[in-house]
């Protein structure tokens, strides 16, 4: 068993992020990569990932700005604020973090970003473009998954690759990732869900297991075959005794028992959320380059 270790990568991807930033745009007088994020509201994972975000802007030479509002701010005043950084020259592109106060219609906000600034790859425009294989900001957690397997050179072409979870943010968007002609594509999918009968059987079907269902350890080893990869995407706090902060992190994977079983799993916490933030900071490094036309 070999873990597949996105701390190790992103580090390697920020790394790289850096040099270019510096050699091509810093050093010869060019506007730094300027990422924006809007936080409403005071739900701790957000502000955890926002604070995280504005940590690795620093480490890559962008600059980072946080827009904060009260949970209470109306649909239209946050209207407000998204086209007004859709105006705004100096900033590249921003994401608005989710989920948002129930009174709040989450379509509603991300239709009005500007494609171009879409750097969470939310926006019917870009995931439509992603549809057709056109170039687009990808979502960021999907991109993330694909970019791991690849940097461990996992073969997907023809193989069976199993999703739990249909999320727009995450399950749908990778289903077609993984199926289209790609160098990290061509596979098999089968897509499951809550509705899904004899998961368990089709889980133990696959060659690669991407679990994003938001279930703590749903998956035992009972549902994974021998020497499959398995990428898990979920992530819990739960209370622990032993541990310095009263908690530790565990995902949708029984970790201990599944892991002897894989050729490759990722870890929670280190796999897929430092992936899922180093691709925003690649989506966000090609709208300050402006890669993408739209």
């Amino acid at each position: 068993m070999q873990i597949l270790d996105g701390k190790l990568i992103s580090e390697k991807i920020k790394a790289q992020i850096a040099v270019e930033v510096k050699s091509t745009m810093l050093d010869v007088g060019k506007k730094t990569p300027h990422l924006a994020a809007v936080l409403v509201g005071e739900d701790p994972a957000s502000q955890t990932y926002v604070a995280s975000k504005e940590k690795d802007c620093k480490e890559v030479g962008f600059i980072s700005s946080v827009y904060k509002y009260d949970a209470s701010i109306t649909q239209g005043k946050l209207l407000e604020v998204i086209r007004f950084l859709n105006k705004d020259p100096e900033i590249d592109g921003f994401i608005v973090q989710l989920p948002l106060p129930k009174h709040i219609d989450e379509r509603v906000i991300i239709g009005n970003i500007d494609p171009a600034k879409d750097v969470d790859g939310f926006h019917p425009v870009n995931l439509g473009r992603m549809v057709l294989n056109m170039p687009s900001y990808l979502p960021a957690t999907p991109y993330g998954i694909v970019t791991l397997l690849g940097e461990y050179g996992i073969e997907t072409q023809g193989k069976n690759c199993v999703i739990l979870g249909r999320s727009h943010i995450v399950g749908t968007p990778l289903s077609i990732l993984l199926s289209r002609k790609s160098k990290t594509g061509n596979a098999t999918v089968t897509l499951c869900h809550s509705q899904t009968k004899n998961i368990g059987k089709i889980a133990a079907s696959a060659d690669i297991l991407i679990v994003a269902m938001g279930k703590q350890e749903f998956v035992t080893t009972d549902m994974v075959k021998n020497d499959a990869v398995v990428v898990d995407v979920g992530i819990h706090r739960i209370p622990d005794a032993e541990t310095k902060s009263g908690f530790k992190l565990i995902g949708d994977v029984k970790f201990d028992e599944v892991a002897k079983k894989c050729s490759y799993i990722t870890p929670v916490p280190g796999g897929i959320g430092p992936m899922t933030r180093v691709s925003l900071l690649l989506n966000a490094l090609k709208a300050a380059k402006k890669e993408i036309q739209f």
